[in-house]
């Protein structure tokens, strides 16, 4: 059933509308407001799929209820109810995030067409928002340890800006979970999150696959391909393990970053990029610089924010956090009941070295969880995750 809102002064054209949804449709359940102030004491108190609302109206206009209802319930659909003199003003509303508008007296199959629109749409933006919550959940950063909280509050402050970041770190730190929480908190996160790992890709194909190529380029370049860097356009593109990166490459790079243009493979044109660049590495790019492996004005570029992601046995303290965090995704995962770890499991676990990292307890702690019983004990840790 939709729950649809009607704001409207004028008695008549609110049991119209009235008249004319609940005909449509029985199962729409229609709430009438005589005034903006009453409709928004009822968009805060209910919850509504839709809201139908006048522009001129006494004690409060249509635009100051839109402007109230995208900050108090920004996802619901709003469409506005305009006289042939309020078009400019419907224009603006439009701008000001309205989802659409319609002329008094209401056209009967604009009136539905865009009721049953907006109310799809919902449905649409609220499916998306489930799904980018389902993502975050996979990304999520645990550890309460001083460290983490450091990167926690470094992320806070760094994320709504256009700074390149550099994060640094071993492998399987959960470096990735950083790059993914500064696109998630960013103003681009509604646009594409796109990642290369630089270390899986071959050096002669690697310029390829970030600026794309065109038809004939090189022998199986059968047709024109678009890069990395276009397909990030108007959000973020994640260079994982940057180290490894060929020096033509990043020349190339180098060239991206400065004049926001890329050029495919084998093509002259040049084409205009918006992209954060966020990159990570578990290389001392320093010593890397030295030895003429790495560029040092593409490390300069890169490395606006520095964030440096300790290795586990640095962050002890947030072990028995992560094992319970684990414990319970992988149960999840594998539809099977969570496990509760033992005191002196979870000491043991913690004395260990995690030269693996994050990655590694994350293994073992599945594995426990397959072979071990039903709470695991010292001896399942000794018997499978001591080695």
């Amino acid at each position: 059933m939709s729950k649809i809102l009607i704001i409207e002064d004028e008695a008549a054209i609110r049991r119209v509308l009235t008249k004319i949804l609940s005909e449509e449709n029985k199962t729409y359940e229609i709430v009438e407001a005589e005034d903006g102030l009453e409709g928004i004491e009822k968009i805060k108190n209910e919850d509504f799929d839709l809201i139908l609302c006048d522009i001129k109206m006494p004690k409060m206009d249509g635009i100051e209820v839109l402007e109230a209802t995208k900050k108090i319930k920004p996802e619901i659909p709003i469409i506005m109810i305009s006289g042939h003199g309020d078009l400019d003003t419907a224009v603006q509303a439009m701008k000001m995030g309205a989802f659409d508008y319609i002329s008094k007296p209401p056209d009967l199959n604009r009136l539905l067409n865009t009721v049953r629109i907006g109310l799809d749409n919902k449905e649409l933006v609220a499916e998306n928002t489930r799904l980018k919550k389902q993502v975050s959940k996979n990304y999520e950063m645990v550890g309460n340890s001083k460290s983490m909280e450091q990167i926690k509050s470094m992320i806070e402050k760094v994320a709504p800006t256009d700074a390149r970041v550099l994060i640094t770190g071993p492998n399987g730190t959960g470096k990735e979970l950083v790059a993914h929480w500064l696109h998630e908190k960013s103003q681009r996160s509604s646009g594409p999150l796109i990642e290369v790992n630089c270390a899986a890709i071959p050096s002669e194909l690697i310029e390829s696959e970030l600026f794309g190529h065109v038809k004939g380029a090189f022998t199986s370049a059968n047709k024109e391909r678009e890069g990395k860097f276009e397909a990030a356009n108007g959000g973020t593109l994640f260079l994982d393990e940057i180290g490894d990166m060929s020096l033509s490459a990043q020349a190339k790079v180098l060239r991206a970053l400065e004049e926001n243009k890329v050029q495919r493979v084998g093509g002259n044109k040049d084409l205009k990029v918006d992209v954060r660049v966020i990159a990570a590495t578990n290389k001392d790019l320093k010593s890397e610089i030295k030895e003429g492996r790495f560029r040092e004005d593409l490390y300069h570029r890169l490395a606006v924010i520095l964030i440096q992601v300790p290795p586990l046995k640095d962050r002890k303290e947030d072990i028995p956090i992560l094992i319970e965090h684990f414990s319970q995704k992988i149960a999840e995962e594998q539809g099977i009941a969570a496990k509760k770890f033992s005191n002196k499991a979870v000491q043991l676990l913690q004395d260990q070295e995690w030269t693996g990292n994050i990655r590694e307890l994350r293994n073992v702690v599945e594995r426990l969880i397959i072979l071990g019983q039903k709470e695991i004990s010292e001896e399942d840790v000794r018997t499978y995750a001591i080695r």
